[in-house]
């Protein structure tokens, strides 16, 4: 299968946020980015030549994939109603909340390591000045 990308940019105020889709077979990733206050379709089409490839998209989260119809009519209703949908689609909200999850368990094991080794070092240091008390005896 093809991989099929989609960008969806909406205003949650006061920024502009872009939600780029990853649809590969039966797999959907996510990743959210905000773009700023203001927005220009330039500045789109720029971030997405610089730095689409340093993306880093939520794991995938399998999906249904929907038949589409061949009537032009209809696609073209689709692609109207498409327009007209704001936000985020509740596959891609699952999978944003599922990195932010795993973002922050990362964060809690880096900070606990960094805390850890403080503790470590804070107990080193007094070894050392207790050792140092008792040199001359």
């Amino acid at each position: 299968m093809a991989l099929e990308s989609k960008l969806t940019v909406y205003f949650d105020d006061p920024f502009w946020v872009g939600v780029f889709e990853e649809l590969d077979g039966k797999k959907l990733s996510v990743c959210r980015v905000v773009f700023g206050a203001e927005l220009s379709d330039a500045e789109i089409y720029t971030f997405i030549l610089r730095y689409f490839s340093h993306l880093r998209f939520s794991p995938p989260v399998k999906t249904e994939i929907k038949h589409k119809a061949d009537n032009p009519k209809r696609r073209q209703r689709n692609a109207q109603k498409q327009l007209e949908q704001s936000g985020v689609g509740t596959k891609s909200q699952q999978a944003l909340q599922k990195q932010y999850e795993e973002n922050k368990l990362e964060r809690k094991q880096k900070s606990r390591e960094q805390r850890e080794a403080e503790k470590q070092r804070l107990f080193e240091l007094k070894q050392q000045k207790r050792k140092e008390k008792h040199r001359g005896h």
